[in-house]
């Protein structure tokens, strides 16, 4: 498993739908408002988070970004590693034409 952190940003209706977007993936562990650097709220999702579940997450966040300034939206991935395998890199590459 990686993790990693995705940041959303634009106004709170696009930070909205892509919260939601990114919950309904299924990967999400949890959703850190931010202002200036400092960490203002922090939710913990779970696996499996469910429509009715996300809609007061999604309300404090986005009554937060609406009266904070500065404000930045992270959200923490998990995602399986995926190996690279080296039969991959003998794959022949288009030549270059010139």
């Amino acid at each position: 498993m990686e993790t990693f952190w995705q940041k959303l940003e634009g106004t709170t209706d696009q930070i909205l739908g892509q919260l939601k977007k990114v919950v309904d993936e299924g990967n999400a562990r949890r959703v850190v408002v931010k202002q200036r650097g400092r960490t203002v709220a922090e939710f913990p999702l779970t696996a499996g988070v469910i429509g009715a579940v996300l809609a007061p997450v999604a309300a404090a966040i986005g009554a937060l970004s609406a009266l904070l300034a500065d404000c930045s939206i992270e959200v923490e991935k998990v995602v399986d590693a995926i190996p690279v395998s080296e039969a991959d890199d003998d794959e022949p590459r288009a030549a270059a034409r010139g």
